[in-house]
């Protein structure tokens, strides 16, 4: 089964589980890394979640994939919050951190520069803007973005 396929049957695990405990799915990855194979969950909730979340989602997902054993190669499961330089990848994320600091690293040079921070705007039909530190506002294809998170602010 192709990695695609197997976040894709994972996250429809995950849906009711997150609808039953109100969290949120922020990211799904199932990566490999060296020798090791990683499903890797990111979740949140209003508050930001605890171990005891993480642990309950785990336990839970485990069970399932257990039963249904979807998997065929070995791997290591994890569930976590996305932290503070969280991802943004729903458009609903772009309306949720509107007005937030981000951090933008592009595929290719734009302006001969690939990371751009600044305040999102938001997004619309697939276009990220956000006013930078110089008060330029700059907009982004969401094709051209590698990854767009939260700034962490010193």
């Amino acid at each position: 089964m192709s990695k695609h396929r197997i976040e894709q049957l994972v996250q429809s695990y995950l849906e009711p589980i997150m609808e039953k405990y109100n969290f949120e799915l922020v990211d799904l990855e199932y990566v490999k890394e060296g020798t090791n194979w990683y499903l890797r969950a990111f979740i949140d909730k209003e508050g930001g979640v605890t171990i005891d979340d993480c642990e309950l989602v785990s336990r839970t997902l485990e069970a399932k994939l257990d039963e249904e054993d979807p998997i065929e190669n070995p791997y290591i499961l994890e569930v976590s919050s996305p932290g503070l330089d969280r991802p943004l990848k729903k458009d609903s994320d772009f309306e949720r951190f509107k007005g937030e600091i981000v951090d933008i690293k592009l595929y290719k040079p734009f302006n001969k520069k690939k990371e751009y921070r600044g305040e999102l705007v938001g997004l619309k039909d697939n276009i990220v803007t956000i006013i930078d530190e110089d008060n330029n506002t700059l907009s982004f294809s969401r094709n051209d973005i590698a990854i767009i998170r939260l700034a962490i602010l010193f």
